[in-house]
């Protein structure tokens, strides 16, 4: 029996909102070290940017840099995580360590190698698990350390040539592994298990990898995104998020994040053929994209991360973009003035207010852009929205809005 999954899309009102997407760019005109930007992590209303000239700290209004002359051991950053402890930071020859409270005050950097206990100094991905374990990603497979002993898995123990370039972990304690070359390995402290193109996956080369409140993980691979279940059962995959000129279609992942509200975010890079990249949302039923005609800074997508504020960060070759007020995960209200329906709905809406007025109401699509426009006069009005294509909009009377879907 095949099984089909609905979709159901609440109205909600939500306030205070701006409608148009912001991009704020920065550059290293702007305080960056290098406009070449590899990674990027968000903490504690910091940002952090790995670059080709060493790490660069941003606090919403001022730059802090850090090079070889403050004690990293190389200046090219290709991974970073952060933590309330402290901040890791991945290279080509090894990483460096520096505890947070002291990163502005001269604290001491330490670094390790190979010499120390990592399994290869050509670092990948950092993550740390729920018992405070660090796992680096290496060019040969992953080490563990927990602050006194490293312990590494590579080729020789099942790992496949290629090395791991994400790490993310299950609610039961397993680890998942993204290896460049090898699809999935599951590693629960003992046992390597793996999920590949046979289980589901839209290719082994795999980039990224993100799991959801409920255990779905969403998997960036160089041909596209692939959702698993909790089992990591087949679910879906999404290859066209990003609209690519002809005949490009399929939309390599670069990396994948998730917001506070539970959107799916990727940056999508192409360089064969074309050069094209973006970044797309996901809110469960809708996808929006942003390309450099849109605001950003540059088409070659290396990383993505999301903020306190859910405001998304993207770093690229060419510097970094933040979009504000994407449209996605925008904050819900209790008030219960302005009725929309039906939802979903193919050529008419219906809304009822509380009380009689005489205003504008606005319609948007997902990309927050004006689509349509009404006026009403009285507490009731039914709105011809045919001509609007199948998607998310955003009805808007005064600081009152409501999210509904256009269905074919």
């Amino acid at each position: 029996m095949m099984k089909i999954k609905l979709t159901i899309v609440l109205s909600v009102f939500l306030c205070p909102v701006n409608f148009a997407q912001t991009f704020t760019n920065y550059t290293s005109a702007d305080g960056l070290l290098a406009d070449n930007v590899n990674c990027i992590d968000a903490y504690d209303g910091y940002l952090w940017f790995g670059t080709q000239n060493g790490l660069s700290v941003f606090d919403g209004a001022n730059w802090y840099n850090f090079t070889t002359s403050d004690g990293l051991i190389d200046n090219t950053i290709q991974a970073i995580h952060v933590s309330s402890s402290g901040v890791w930071l991945g290279t080509d020859f090894g990483v460096s360590y520096v505890d947070l409270p002291n990163l502005f005050s001269g604290g001491i950097i330490t670094s390790y190698t190979t010499a120390d206990g990592l399994g290869n100094n050509v670092i990948k991905c950092i993550n740390k698990d729920s018992d405070g374990n660090i796992w680096f990603g290496t060019n040969s497979g992953v080490t563990k350390f927990d602050g006194n002993n490293w312990f590494s898995i590579g080729t020789s123990d099942g790992l496949p040539f290629g090395g791991v370039v994400d790490i993310d972990q299950g609610s039961n304690g397993d680890i998942y592994l993204s290896s460049g070359l090898g699809g999935i390995f599951i590693y629960d402290g003992s046992v390597l298990t793996s999920v590949t193109e046979i289980d589901g996956l839209l290719d082994n080369k795999l980039r990224a990898l993100v799991v959801d409140q409920e255990g779905k993980k969403w998997v960036g691979t160089s041909e596209g995104l692939t959702v698993l279940d909790n089992n990591f059962d087949f679910l879906m995959n999404h290859t066209t998020m990003l609209t690519l000129p002809a005949p490009d279609t399929l939309n390599p992942i670069e990396d994948v994040e998730m917001d506070s509200q539970g959107n799916i975010w990727v940056g999508v890079y192409v360089d064969y053929l074309v050069t094209e990249g973006g970044v797309c949302g996901y809110d469960g039923s809708q996808w929006i994209e942003y390309q450099v005609a849109d605001g950003l800074v540059g088409p070659v997508v290396r990383a993505i991360a999301v903020d306190d504020n859910d405001d998304l960060w993207v770093a690229t070759s060419t510097g970094v973009s933040k979009i504000s007020n994407h449209g996605l995960g925008l904050r819900e209200s209790v008030e219960d003035q302005f009725i929309l329906y039906p939802n979903p709905s193919s050529d008419r809406v219906t809304i009822l207010l509380k009380k009689e007025t005489s205003k504008k109401i606005e319609i948007f699509n997902s990309k927050m852009q004006l689509v349509q426009s009404e006026s009403i006069n009285g507490a009731k009005l039914s709105i011809n929205i045919s001509k609007l294509s199948s998607g998310i909009y955003f009805m808007k009377l005064d600081n009152l809005i409501k999210k509904f879907n256009v269905i074919d």
